[in-house]
């Protein structure tokens, strides 16, 4: 065909260049003149212009047969002489060199080695005809080898494995991928016509392939991430309008993850236990299922308490690596105020759910928490308890109930209250009512009270194992009684008789009561003397201090002013005080002179024989006490004392020893009654059969009872000791002789605590005495003997 094809494309050409048959010797080889020259019959001979155009020639690739003829070339002056043709170009003399090469005598064309199109698809190369001498005898001429191409090369894939993505439910049409592939072949011919094609899927034909462009687009509905993950196919292309030689590739499609699930959960009611007061804990977990892409957006889980919580005690949060909700408790519960909580707890994704996809019930799901009681302190009602008591209470008086309450009303639990901190030890708590009375009286100006208030440590415990205690405190303000009337300092001064010269007489006053049972003080004239009122004035100077001024100018001499001092207390108390106001004439600066001349020329004031009586009472009263003096130093001791003995004697006034467990014998020599004793009256029988001892008692005096021994447990051992001392003085068989003494007496108020149980109600066991080892050496051993029991 290609031989016929270039037949006749010569013939078509022969104004330019004349094909000559096949030579002889190879009718299968071409044989070109070039430089063929044609005469025309004209008068005369005339060359026309030579063209050397050679039309290309064609080789098929992949020849089997070598060395194969191409073409014969020839030159028109081949007749003339001998001529030698020759060839240069790639393939010749150039890379790849001996491809092709030419008979210099016969001009055939040979072909040396099988042609690959792929690599070279044409060869143009140069022919020349030169001759004996080497000389040229015609121009060099272009020849053009065209390699024919032959179907030898399979169409191939761009990638062993191509992978696409759709969205689940997408709809027919959707364009998912592209294939691609090549062919090495010559596009022009149907070498290279591709052709694709699905040779296999998974399941249904859910995918098509356009055959001319490689487009992979959805076929069906229904694509469902959550059936089929991702689908498998096997692609096939083939050249020769897909009758030729083929190739296959696989294609992996993924379907990509829609929120077309709703979060599931796995019950539809979750049982939790928790201990009551507890807080900032996990209380426990609640697990849903999600059919969408785990890890996705779609799949994560958002929780929601919607119900149940009006308090806020809980949250829920999601585990990230499980998809759980974990409930958490971050406020203490209470199991006497309810011991079952019921939460509803919601489940949704992180991403919208498709409106297309119905809402279900399951996504809702209950957690019951259960309150586990467990044993609580008592809580006082109260805390801290403010009282009001007036001061000097009597002692044994109740002043409140200082009373708590057990949480855990199911135990039905004893509570017991005791007194933790009294520095004054003013207070006794009842252990088993809470009640507050008195054990001494309350002093307004003890200096345990903090601005008029006492506070007080009481701790209320339950009878649990182990047993729990809360302490409340107690505060008591001691209010102030108005039982004192406010006192006059001054009771005397010096005015001038001119209300123009001096500042006046400046009056205070004091009361042993605090505010406001005290000042501001009210001071007042006697208000039906006419002369006072016409006279004298009373300005306030402040709430303690006025001042007495004159109004007039008066005679000068001493005047006796009832002076009505009140306070302002509740009641208010007065008191009427006698001032006495020395009228005297003043100098210029205000300075009282001549006022003993006026002392004695005044009618109003003492007279001149009343004073001589009162000094001479004075010296005699001084004479009196250096004559007792006297006689007390200079006398001896005398063989018998008297009733008054020597100072040196006389130990009355003086410090006694502690240890001392009566009067002593000082003090019975000092007080010997039995001189007053009437020694003719019998001597009564002693109730213990021995001689009485002490003579001071009167014989009719009855015989006291001594108590009993006292119980196990006294409820007040001081009454039992209060009992015995009062029998023991009355007994006139043993001493003290005279007077019960006070040993030991430091004042009120001591901040140390008793040394002993005797004041205390509970036994010894329940007493601590690990306070002794702070008291130094001398009390460890006190506390190691008690504190082990």
């Amino acid at each position: 065909m290609e031989r016929g094809r270039l037949l006749a494309m010569c013939c078509l050409m022969s104004a330019c260049w004349q094909v000559i048959s096949v030579a002889p010797q190879d009718e299968d080889v071409h044989v070109l003149r070039p430089w063929h020259k044609l005469q025309q019959a004209v008068s005369g001979m005339q060359r026309f212009k030579r063209a050397w155009v050679i039309p290309t020639i064609s080789v098929s690739e992949n020849l089997k047969s070598i060395p194969s003829q191409v073409v014969q070339i020839k030159s028109d002056k081949q007749y003339q002489s001998s001529v030698i043709y020759s060839i240069k170009g790639p393939g010749v003399d150039e890379e790849p060199k001996g491809i092709f090469t030419i008979n210099k005598t016969t001009g055939i064309v040979y072909l040396n080695a099988v042609l690959d199109r792929e690599k070279i698809d044409r060869f143009k190369l140069k022919a020349f005809a030169l001759d004996s001498h080497g000389a040229p005898l015609e121009e060099p001429t272009d020849l053009e080898i065209v390699v024919l191409d032959q179907n030898d090369n399979r169409p191939v894939f761009t990638q062993t494995l191509f992978k696409g993505y759709v969205l689940e439910n997408a709809i027919p049409g959707t364009l998912v991928m592209k294939v691609i592939a090549t062919d090495a072949d010559d596009a022009n011919t149907d070498n290279a016509q591709l052709k694709y094609s699905i040779i296999q899927q998974d399941s249904r034909e859910m995918f098509s392939i356009n055959q001319d462009t490689g487009e992979i687009r959805t076929v069906q509905v229904g694509i469902d991430r959550e059936v089929v993950g991702s689908y498998n196919l096997t692609v096939q292309v083939a050249d020769m309008m897909g009758e030729g030689l083929s190739n296959t590739a696989s294609a992996v499609i993924s379907i990509g993850d829609l929120n077309d699930n709703a979060p599931l959960f796995t019950q539809e009611e979750f049982i939790m236990e928790v201990a009551e007061q507890s807080s900032d804990i996990d209380v426990g977990r609640v697990s849903v299922t999600d059919r969408d892409l785990r890890g996705s957006p779609n799949w994560m889980v958002k929780y929601s308490i919607i119900s149940g919580d009006p308090q806020g005690a809980f949250t829920i949060r999601t585990d990230t690596q499980t998809n759980e909700g974990i409930l958490s408790l971050v406020k203490p519960l209470d199991h006497e105020a309810n011991a079952i909580h019921n939460l509803t707890v919601f489940a949704e994704n992180e991403v919208p759910l498709l409106p297309t996809v119905p809402r279900t019930s399951q996504s809702k799901a209950r957690i019951k928490v259960i309150v586990k009681n467990r044993n609580e302190a008592p809580v006082f009602s109260e805390n801290p308890m403010m009282v009001r008591v007036k001061e000097r209470i009597d002692p044994g008086s109740v002043i409140g109930v200082f009373t708590a309450k057990d949480p855990d009303i199911s135990l039905s639990q004893e509570i017991r209250y005791s007194l933790v901190s009294d520095p004054a030890n003013w207070l006794l708590v009842d252990a088993q009512t809470g009640q507050i009375g008195t054990r001494y009286s309350m002093e307004r100006k003890s200096p345990f009270l903090q601005r008029g208030w006492y506070t007080a440590l009481i701790t209320a415990a339950d009878n649990a194992v182990p047993p729990l205690s809360s302490t409340g405190t107690l505060s008591v303000e001691v209010i102030e009684l108005n039982d004192h009337a406010p006192v006059l300092w001054q009771h005397s001064g010096e005015l001038c008789n001119s209300p123009h010269h001096g500042q006046g007489l400046l009056l205070s006053a004091t009361d042993e009561d605090m505010p406001p049972q005290s000042h501001p003080f009210h001071f007042q004239l006697d208000q039906a003397s006419i002369a006072l009122t016409l006279n004298w004035s009373i300005s306030e100077v402040n709430g303690t201090h006025v001042m007495l001024e004159l109004l007039s100018e008066v005679e000068e001499g001493v005047y006796t002013l009832p002076l009505l001092v009140s306070d302002s207390g509740d009641p208010p108390l007065a008191q009427l005080h006698m001032l006495n106001v020395t009228v005297c004439h003043c100098d210029a600066v205000g300075i009282c002179s001549g006022s003993a001349a006026a002392l004695f020329s005044s009618g109003a004031g003492i007279s001149l024989s009343a004073l001589i009586i009162i000094l001479s009472s004075v010296a005699l009263l001084l004479v009196l006490a250096l004559l007792l003096l006297l006689f007390r130093c200079t006398a001896g001791n005398t063989a018998q004392k008297g009733l008054l003995s020597d100072s040196e004697d006389d130990v009355r006034d003086n410090i006694f020893n502690y240890n001392e467990q009566g009067g002593g014998e000082e003090d019975q020599d000092a007080y010997d009654m039995n001189r007053l004793r009437n020694p003719a009256m019998a001597v009564p029988p002693s109730p213990r059969f021995k001689p009485p001892i002490r003579k001071d008692a009167p014989y009719s005096q009855t015989l006291p009872r001594y108590p009993r021994r006292p119980s196990n447990r006294p409820s007040d051992i001081a009454d039992f000791i209060h009992d015995g001392l009062h029998a023991a003085d009355s007994d006139p068989s043993v001493p003290p002789y005279d007077t019960a003494l006070i040993y030991d007496y430091e004042g009120e108020g001591s901040v140390a605590g008793t040394l002993s149980s005797i004041l205390s109600s509970e036994a010894d066991a329940d007493q601590d005495y690990d306070y002794l080892q702070e008291w130094g050496p001398r009390f460890r051993r006190l506390a190691d003997m008690y504190g082990n029991q």
